[in-house]
């Protein structure tokens, strides 16, 4: 047998269903959140249009990552993804950590995206009581995960498939206002570039605080080296889906700001809603309607994501002997059903907890997980250095190699501590980074204590 630059980890037990198709789009839609039809705005109002140089550095920092992960992912697939990657680069102790972080932060976030979807749904329809939908979200994709991969994969790819359609059809929609094709609605030009303090109204100190907020849009991205694992073909899918999926993120995010920063001037209070207020400025009529039900449907397809996610996750620590090995188990169907259950129940427990006590429990949830998916991303990278260079010693063939290697690992990890900087220079992220580095600790500690213990 070949030298390889990852050791073995069972995911025999999976399936393979998921189809090339399903992971391209699920590639595109796990970077696709709520946050860009609701949130964008926020980082244009930090920066003003110099937000673009935000996302750049963002999106090129993303599309690093995820080549880094493809070429893991294509020499092992394996449902524990970068948790073993982890492992194999830098110890057991490692591997489990990033694994449990990732699967806390995912069991955090599945809440809020019930809770919020129910809440967003509510503004359109007052008559569904908020409860009532949160809970009914977190059953139905319960059922939709442990139905079987191959419906997951399918229920992703048309969620994905609409929130693409969306994006280009709102960039359409802006170049035919710019352009001044839209009847009795003038064309705004270009001056909102320029104008209102110039490109960069708050330099590159705004230019940062941008970035604190653009960088955690592209959260989710790395779910695509877990569904890897039960691809068909999987070496072919991950190098497919990467190369297909990265640069098209990059061009929907700058696409959509382009046209919010051109239509909307960056100090208008309207760009609480970016994408409603373009839409609302070429008088099309149903504008809010229409942006918050496809927030809905992003919330709702991460929820359905991220449960997948947490899942397998799980699954693959407990093959590992680092989580209960009842949580390894899979029915005829292979499916991880106690994983799933697993997973699942600290949703239903943090969704009624908030339901019952309204922002005063997830908040305090999520600002202790906020910054895991950097670190996930610092480790990832760095695991990628070490077996790349471990797997150029050995001669291994490495079915998909990522490009200008080691340089723009080197260079993502830069930009990564650059962040890591930014969070703490910050008086109000600086809480968020700490409570992470904590909770890493305490997850580090128990993962070596019960290693010990099992060995003892």
């Amino acid at each position: 047998m070949p030298a390889s630059p990852v050791t073995p980890a069972s995911s025999s037990r999976l399936g393979h269903s998921l189809k090339p198709r399903q992971l391209i789009m699920m590639g595109l839609g796990s970077a696709i959140g709520a946050g860009l039809f609701l949130g964008s705005g926020v980082g244009v109002q930090a920066a003003g249009p110099a937000v673009l140089v935000s996302y750049l550095v963002a999106g090129a920092l993303v599309i690093i990552v995820m080549n880094a992960l493809g070429e893991m992912a294509a020499a092992k697939p394996t449902s524990g993804a970068f948790s073993v990657y982890a492992a194999d680069a830098m110890g057991a102790t490692a591997g489990a950590t990033v694994g449990w972080l990732w699967w806390v932060q995912l069991v955090i976030v599945i809440a809020a995206e019930a809770v919020g979807a129910a809440g967003l749904l509510a503004t359109v329809w007052p008559v569904i009581p908020v409860p009532m939908a949160a809970l009914a979200f977190m059953l139905f994709f319960t059922a939709i995960n442990l139905l079987g991969v191959k419906n997951f994969g399918e229920f992703e790819f048309w969620f994905a498939i609409l929130k693409v359609a969306a994006i280009l059809a709102f960039i359409a929609i802006g170049i035919a206002l710019l352009m001044g094709w839209l009847p009795q609605v003038a064309s705004p030009g270009l001056s909102n570039f320029t104008q209102h303090g110039g490109f960069a109204p708050k330099g590159l100190a705004g230019i940062g605080a941008a970035l604190l907020v653009v960088v955690f849009a592209f959260g989710g991205t790395e779910i695509v080296a877990v569904a890897a694992a039960e691809t068909e073909d999987p070496e072919r899918s991950i190098a497919r889906a990467i190369r297909t999926v990265a640069w098209r993120i990059l061009v929907f995010y700058i696409g959509s700001l382009s046209v919010i920063i051109a239509v909307v001037p960056w100090t208008s209070e309207s760009l609480k809603s970016p994408f409603a207020a373009v839409l609302a400025v070429a008088n099309i009529p149903g504008a809010a309607t229409a942006i918050t039900l496809i927030a809905v449907i992003a919330l709702l397809s991460a929820l359905n994501a991220n449960l997948y996610g947490a899942s397998r996750m799980i699954y693959s620590l407990a093959q590992r002997r680092e989580a209960p090995a009842v949580l390894g188990w899979t029915d005829p169907r292979q499916v991880p059903v106690i994983a799933v259950l697993a997973s699942v129940l600290f949703g239903f427990a943090a969704t009624i907890m908030e339901l019952l006590f309204p922002d005063k429990v997830l908040p305090v949830l999520l600002n202790i997980v906020g910054s895991t998916c950097l670190l996930v991303w610092t480790l990832s990278l760095v695991s990628q250095l070490v077996l790349r260079r471990r797997a150029d010693r050995l001669g291994t063939r490495l079915p998909f190699r990522m490009a200008g290697f080691p340089w723009l690992t080197v260079c993502a990890l830069g930009i990564l501590a650059l962040i890591f900087g930014l969070l703490l220079s910050e008086a109000h992220t600086r809480l968020q980074f700490l409570s992470m580095v904590a909770l890493t600790a305490v997850i580090a500690a128990g993962s070596a204590i019960a290693r010990r213990m099992r060995e003892a």
